[in-house]
């Protein structure tokens, strides 16, 4: 399904927006990188993924009584997204569900960041595949592959469109917007030298 915009956008950008406006406007309208490909997390990420596809995983597609599984798929969507799903859930209700690994510790806490990047596979899977989807899944690896459900509204649906569309007007307007409120994140972000922080 192809886009109806001409810029779509990955989960990673919009992470990257949630945890700062700003990063969308040097990164994708200034083209200045980040160089995440450097960092540790990312890396290990990576290779996470890598034995993921490597091992038989079919004890969690039992775990939660799915019917079908799907791994690695590429999709897009007309709202103006685009990107893999590691795994694809489905169901014998006629539902289906995103299931993703991450490289991370679970702390009693759902992030944001994590929320709504199931959000965004569920789009994509629902525009794609044109069956409901009303939950997601996440694995944290570092917590003996503790999996966790997060439920997927019409609220969660609403909310992932608005930010697309504030992303998209940023990069196509060439918007520069307000930074973060949460000042300690200026602390650590690899746009700090160049950009002044006024709230």
């Amino acid at each position: 399904m192809e886009s109806q915009n001409s810029t779509t956008l990955t989960a990673s950008q919009m992470i990257e927006y949630l945890f700062c406006h700003r990063f969308t406007y040097f990164e994708y309208v200034l083209g200045i990188s980040q160089n995440e490909g450097n960092r540790f997390k990312v890396e290990k990420g990576r290779d996470v993924h890598e034995v993921v596809r490597n091992r038989n995983v079919n004890y969690l597609r039992k775990k939660l009584n799915a019917v079908k599984k799907k791994s690695d798929v590429y999709l897009s969507s007309p709202i103006g997204i685009r990107g893999i799903v590691d795994e694809i859930l489905f169901f014998d209700d006629g539902t289906a569900a995103p299931l993703d690994y991450k490289y991370a510790k679970y702390k009693e806490k759902l992030f944001s960041t994590y929320k709504y990047q199931l959000v965004f596979y569920a789009q994509l899977i629902k525009d794609n595949y044109d069956i409901p989807v009303k939950s997601g899944f996440i694995v944290y690896t570092r917590s003996k592959n503790k999996l966790l459900e997060i439920k997927i509204g019409n609220k969660e649906y609403i909310d992932l469109k608005k930010t697309i569309s504030d992303m998209l007007d940023i990069i196509e307007g060439c918007k520069y917007p307000k930074p973060t409120s949460y000042k300690k994140r200026c602390l650590d972000c690899c746009y700090k030298n160049i950009c002044e922080k006024s709230i």
